[in-house]
């Protein structure tokens, strides 16, 4: 028998984390050209607390369940679907709650086909597998289309990478070495060598007093001093006028994080560098986009050269301390919230 409730962590009002509520609710329709998933796991991103907050304008249906990520299998499907998927197929999506998109956050959720993509063979949407998938898909998809899609990064070119210990900065990295850029990053100065590890050329301790004369050498070294290419602060802690300083003949700056960050432009040396500042926001991606940027997740999740670190797993009950510990800067990793079982 179909079920026709399930548990799940949903908000009838844009506010505070105390707004989310964890009950039960009907099983969302599985409309045409949607399969229906059972949810084994579900990452929660600081992204998910701008919709919850009303923050970041978007279409919602209420009650509203959180999340956008998910890993799972596919419950049902209708006649309608396009060949590719079957029911018990594991799957995962990175696009949903928002949009008016029902949310992950449940033991059910409607995936528009376009939008699923299958796990690779080598992993399962069972235990441990899926909380570590879902863990990444936010942070490595963001990376791929910051780094391909806006920035049009090329081999050879030589990237910064601000906050490369972060989830999206980890994942920049290890895009950008196997693209055959040339990479400097900034971490805290224990994740240095982990960076030097995973590839950088150069890798700074973003608190050091001397940290914008040491990536000036930095630039000057890894470029053979032709300047950034593309630049890409992921810490939300911008340093534009200094950025702009760098950028090499034509170079990108690509703006992906910091939701109230404000900083002056330096706009001469700007536009006879023919630089450019480029937004970008997941949020706002295609499904052609999406797709391709699930092909190159999909290849590092095979190689296993996505992880996750400080996973957190919590049940679904546990969304809105989840929101509020996001909110309150006090989440050192990721947090993944998984159903109970019944």
């Amino acid at each position: 028998m179909d079920p026709e409730v399930m548990k799940a962590a949903y908000f009838t009002d844009t506010g505070g984390p105390d707004n989310i509520n964890y009950g039960e609710l009907p099983v969302p329709s599985r409309t045409p050209g949607t399969a229906l998933v059972r949810v084994a796991a579900s990452a929660v991103n600081n992204v998910d607390t701008f919709v919850r907050a009303g923050t970041y304008a978007t279409e919602l249906t209420h009650p509203q369940v959180l999340g956008r990520d998910v890993v799972g299998t596919v419950e049902q499907l209708g006649t309608d679907s396009p060949a590719g998927f079957h029911v018990g197929d594991t799957v995962w999506a990175n696009s949903m709650g928002f949009g008016g998109r029902p949310g992950t956050a449940a033991q059910f959720t409607a995936v528009p086909i376009d939008r699923l993509y299958h796990l690779p063979p080598e992993l399962n949407a069972d235990g441990g597998d899926a909380v570590a998938v879902a863990a990444v898909l936010h942070s490595a998809a963001t990376a791929n289309l910051a780094l391909h899609r806006h920035a049009q990064l090329q081999p050879g070119e030589t990237v910064f990478i601000g906050g490369a210990s972060g989830g999206v900065g980890t994942a920049a990295l290890v895009q950008a070495v196997r693209a055959g850029a040339r990479a400097i990053t900034s971490s805290s100065a224990a994740d240095v060598e982990r960076c030097l590890s995973l590839g950088a050329s150069a890798a700074l301790d973003y608190r050091s007093e001397g940290f914008a004369e040491e990536l000036r050498q930095a630039v000057r070294t890894v470029s053979d001093g032709r300047g950034l290419d593309v630049h890409l602060e992921t810490s939300g802690r911008h340093r534009l006028s200094l950025a702009v300083e760098l950028l090499a003949l034509r170079g990108r700056i690509i703006v992906l994080s910091g939701m109230a960050a404000t900083d002056s432009v330096p706009l001469g040396r700007l536009y006879t560098k023919d630089g450019s500042i480029r937004g970008f926001a997941i949020s706002n991606a295609t499904v052609a986009d999406l797709a391709a940027a699930a092909e190159a997740v999909n290849e590092l999740l095979r190689d296993g050269s996505l992880r996750a670190r400080n996973v957190t797993v919590l049940p679904l009950s546990g969304a809105a301390d989840a929101h509020a510990a996001l909110e309150a800067g006090t989440v050192h990793g990721k947090i993944v919230l998984v159903p109970q079982k019944d």
